[in-house]
């Protein structure tokens, strides 16, 4: 973890793990993974920015953002070739998963592919006569989470993954007796889930000190809402606006703006902040301290929430007839600067802002988000994404994973955005040049932190979006190939550009 929060000057890539290459269908933390870092390290950069490592279901498309736990690892990262290498099973015994070589990730099949291979990695692990101290560590050191989250999964797999307060009310409430009594009934998948999460953590423990000894930081994503069909809901429901039988009362949202008549209306239920304060925002400093484990720095996203956030009926179809209550973000982030002095957070602060935010940001000093694309087209002087209005606090982007890829962008862009960008840089801008134009933009910004989506790197296209807000259809799903990654050749480039800007990786500090 960053002992002191002052970024130095460097530049890091943007890529989620899934997004590796590789032979199981979904980039995962084995051999590519490794690359990637010497990859980083070659190139100059110092930090690798991920989505959220928390499992993800199919039910909601396997966004990252989406989840059943806010402490858990997601399985489907953990890497068969490491298990094998470790001992666990021999690869051989199982049929590689269907279409493992397709361009993008192809969900389905992977799942079938991992059960498969946790399930013999599993009864291989418990033919040892004697307990693994590590296991035994592990489930102790995380216990506070990790008990809850097996006996939910266990208990969702037995009630055929119905959401947790249907299932009958002694166990919607969690009564002594019959959590004691499920427990036990439930002690093998409950262990076997253990074990898993004992994997991922593992393996991922593994790659951070590799990257640590390369002089990279791992650089993670903080969801601002958790699900109601999670464990966090289930063990801890005064901490949300829900009814007598659980159910919310209010969900989240956005307001209706420029870009949507009716707002958009997440569905999650939101936090009843008045009992997180009773309880000293225990849970959300908890949640922050299990990401650290995971992260050298965090990205807070939905920042505004933390000063206010849209808050709808949950009987309402849209998220038109909703209000703003206020969060008490300042008292919350004091409470957490006493835990963490340094406060490794940067703020997601894009969006329609307030006062109340922009005095929260100032306050406790956040780096703030700053995204190229936006820069240009309307309001020269005032928009504060053109790089002359950077600050070197400030984390500067060609784009986001939620934005289209620089060459996408610019087949899009209005003949405004396009002129704006071509007498900004001075040269003539084109799809085959836009990337490498926004990407020295970045680089030449004051921001200390300039961080590039690999899709920009490499100048991949629309076809390599990796969501598209909104929509529920391909996200997620963008795979690089091994022969787009840069050669030898572009790597030097890489490493040139990032020294000719001062951000170069000038290894352990």
């Amino acid at each position: 973890m960053i002992l002191d929060m002052k970024i130095e000057r460097s530049s890091g890539i943007l890529m989620h793990i899934t997004s590796l290459p590789g032979p199981y269908g979904i980039g995962d933390l084995g051999h590519e993974a490794y690359e990637f870092l010497d990859f980083l390290k070659d190139s100059g950069h110092s930090y690798w920015q991920l989505l959220p490592l928390n499992p993800t279901d199919h039910i909601y498309n396997h966004s990252p953002y989406s989840t059943h736990s806010a402490f858990a690892g997601n399985p489907l990262l953990i890497s068969p070739e490491l298990l094998e290498k470790d001992g666990y099973l021999d690869l051989k015994e199982i049929p590689s998963p269907k279409k493992a070589s397709a361009v993008k990730v192809l969900f389905e099949p992977v799942e079938e592919y991992k059960e498969a291979v946790f399930d013999i990695a599993w009864k291989n692990f418990r033919k040892k006569k004697n307990a693994d101290p590590e296991f035994v560590e592990f489930t102790e050191s995380h216990a506070h989470w990790l008990d809850d989250y097996c006996l939910y999964l266990a208990l969702r797999e037995k009630f055929n993954n119905m959401n947790w307060i249907d299932w009958p009310a002694e166990l919607r409430d969690r009564e002594a007796t019959a959590i004691k009594a499920a427990t036990e009934e439930l002690k093998e998948p409950i262990e076997k889930e253990k074990f898993i999460q004992f994997l991922f953590f593992s393996q991922w423990s593994r790659l951070m000190e590799e990257a640590h000894q390369r002089g990279i930081k791992f650089f993670g994503d903080v969801p601002f809402y958790i699900n109601h069909d999670s464990v966090d809901c289930w063990v801890n429901p005064s901490l949300f606006k829900l009814d007598d039988q659980k159910k919310p009362t209010h969900v989240s949202g956005v307001p209706p703006d420029l870009f949507s008549k009716t707002g958009q209306l997440w569905g999650t239920p939101v936090y009843d902040w008045k009992q997180m304060k009773e309880k000293n925002y225990e849970w959300w400093i908890s949640r922050l301290k299990q990401n650290l484990l995971l992260f050298d720095v965090v990205r807070l996203d939905h920042f505004r929430a933390f000063s206010a956030y849209w808050e709808v009926p949950a009987t309402e179809k849209t998220a038109i007839h909703g209000k703003w209550v206020k969060t008490p973000g300042a008292e919350f982030f004091n409470t957490l600067k006493n835990e963490y002095p340094e406060m490794p957070f940067i703020a997601e602060d894009l969006g329609s802002l307030d006062q109340p935010v922009y005095d929260l940001l100032e306050k406790f000093n956040f780096p703030r988000m700053k995204v190229l694309q936006f820069a240009f087209g309307d309001h020269y002087k005032e928009n504060p994404y053109l790089p002359f209005n950077h600050l070197p606090n400030d984390v500067v982007y060609t784009g986001t994973h939620d934005n289209n890829t620089s060459v996408g962008w610019f087949v899009k862009a209005e003949k405004d955005e396009k002129e704006h960008l071509k007498d900004y840089i001075g040269t003539n801008i084109t799809v085959s040049n836009v990337h490498k134009a926004l990407h020295r933009l970045a680089l030449q910004s004051v921001c200390n932190l300039a961080i590039v989506p690999l899709q920009d790197i490499i100048g991949l296209g629309e076809e390599a979006i990796m969501n598209i807000p909104g929509s529920t259809e391909g996200n997620w799903t963008w795979r690089v190939k091994k022969e787009e990654l840069p050669n030898e050749l572009g790597i030097q480039e890489l490493y040139y550009l990032n020294k000719l800007y001062g951000r170069e990786n000038e290894g352990i500090e």
